[in-house]
């Protein structure tokens, strides 16, 4: 779901459009033909950056948009080719990540996020844990990919806000306008515990988003994810989840869309049905480790 309003934020809308949806959904389909428009092909080049955080080792893999394409087609295939117990597609839009644009004139740097995990049928499960920055450009109206940075590590580790101080909110973290007198997430100072406050299906405009568990809940965990990763931890460094449902009824629903979030070992948890703001079907906290 796109994280931007079409209307007030419609250029970070149509990059969200570009970046995540279209682009997932061309990877998951092995169609180039989807995507090729996107890119502006004079002075293309992608640096890979190995999961390095010493741009000493970043390196020119991708001199020209055709060498990007056959790097491109040929991942896709190995991806879609694997017999995962999701659809591919589906994968894609779980662990991926997109709100953090900037956008001066014509120009934007996207921070695109790949965090969480994809099962296979014989049990294996892959991890995803890396970043790709994206420089686009807009050209009669619509925005295209020029450039880009991938395969850096997720969390590149950067100075506190306050250092000496015993807690601190990590730079780049926020929450919706209505929200209330707390932090969203906290780096605990001195140790490598990360903890945020409860998150729901609310959207960075305070509205309610999802009208049944199952959205709710996919909705929340992604917020979860997104606070955690501004603290440099993610879902896979959970150890402890307090769920507030407002109907214990629906704790098997639920539960099938929260297994797909967490490998094993999974955190330990605390679920009780509980009163919530109106409209709101679960609420959530988590406890986390850093490296």
């Amino acid at each position: 779901m796109n994280p931007f309003n079409q209307e007030k934020e419609k250029d970070k809308a149509q990059l969200w459009e570009m970046l995540v949806k279209r682009d997932s959904l061309a990877f998951a389909n092995q169609d180039w033909d989807m995507v090729k428009d996107d890119f502006v092909e004079t002075h293309f080049m992608g640096i890979h950056a190995h999961d390095e955080s010493n741009p000493d080792l970043w390196k020119i893999s991708f001199p020209n948009l055709n060498t990007y394409r056959d790097e491109w087609l040929k991942q896709a295939k190995e991806f879609s080719n694997d017999r995962w117990i999701e659809k591919p597609y589906d994968i894609l839009l779980k662990v991926t990540y997109l709100e953090d644009i900037e956008i001066s004139g014509d120009k934007a740097l996207l921070h695109k996020k790949f965090s969480g995990f994809a099962e296979k049928k014989n049990g294996e499960k892959e991890t995803f844990n890396w970043q790709t920055i994206y420089r686009c450009v807009k050209i009669n109206e619509n925005w295209k990919i020029a450039g880009f940075m991938g395969y850096l590590p997720l969390n590149i580790k950067k100075d506190e806000q306050v250092q000496n101080a015993t807690k601190s909110v990590p730079v780049g973290a926020s929450q919706h306008i209505t929200a209330g007198p707390y932090s969203p997430t906290l780096n605990v100072n001195g140790t490598n515990i990360v903890v945020i406050s409860g998150q729901a299906a609310i959207n960075k405009g305070g509205e309610i988003i999802g009208q049944n568990i199952e959205e709710q809940t996919e909705l929340t965990l992604r917020n979860c994810q997104k606070q955690l990763l501004t603290s440099g931890a993610s879902l896979n460094d959970v150890f402890k989840v307090n769920v507030y449902l407002k109907d214990i009824k629906q704790w098997d629903r639920f539960n099938s869309v929260y297994t797909k979030y967490f490998i094993d070992p999974k955190p330990v948890r605390t679920a009780i049905e509980s009163g919530l703001i109106e409209g709101l079907l679960v609420e959530i906290e988590m406890w986390a480790t850093k490296n």
